[in-house]
């Protein structure tokens, strides 16, 4: 009985706050979403550690303004994706104005920021991931030639690129998983395997 009581309490505890979340006012999901970005754009700044009040402001209004922008761009076109799905050219028509988003903020910080800056900014948008899926391949392959590891970069700088423009973290993984398959079949046509543990 008490077990019974305590399994409904905890399903009614995790009821409301599903109705509490999905109940939100938009002024409510509005602030939520600032307050998160917020957070990521004040992660990247601390790693910058800009010295210049007025560079740093720019830089801050820079960011957020593309998480917005993200944001709004894959409310209007994720569904339209997934609808084209298997049409490469209405995918690739879609995709046109992400790029343009993607060069404007490359643009607009440009103006503030150094090429190794801005590749730190990349960095942090995508979780890091150029370098933990690097040191995975370097573990799984320690013989990999200059001209090896050079092409693993290359690729994974490419992902890089389209994973910052992800609408979620799971969409910007997958990116990276998808790039892992090509960087596999890079090195299996060189002939190199992992090493065998």
């Amino acid at each position: 009985m008490k077990k019974a009581f305590l399994t409904l309490a905890v399903g009614l505890l995790s009821l409301s706050s599903f109705a509490a979340e999905t109940n939100s006012t938009p002024e409510q999901t509005e602030a939520k979403y600032t307050a998160a970005i917020e957070g990521r754009t004040a992660d990247i700044l601390k790693i910058l550690a800009l010295t210049d009040a007025d560079r740093s402001a720019k830089v801050h209004d820079a960011i957020m303004a593309q998480y917005r922008a993200l944001k709004v761009w894959h409310e209007e076109n994720d569904a339209k994706l997934k609808a084209a799905k298997a049409d490469t050219n209405a995918t690739a028509q879609i995709h046109v104005s992400l790029k343009a988003l993607h060069g404007k903020f490359l643009g607009a910080l440009a103006e503030s920021l150094t090429p190794e800056q801005i590749e730190q900014v990349k960095d942090k948008m995508t979780y890091g991931k150029v370098q933990f899926t690097l040191n995975g391949y370097l573990t799984a392959y320690p013989n990999l030639t200059e001209a090896h590891k050079e092409k693993i970069i290359e690729l994974l700088k490419q992902a890089r690129e389209e994973a910052m423009d992800g609408g979620s973290a799971e969409e910007k993984t997958a990116v990276f998983q998808k790039c892992k398959g090509k960087i596999n079949n890079y090195l299996s046509k060189q002939g190199i395997h992992p090493q065998k543990k």
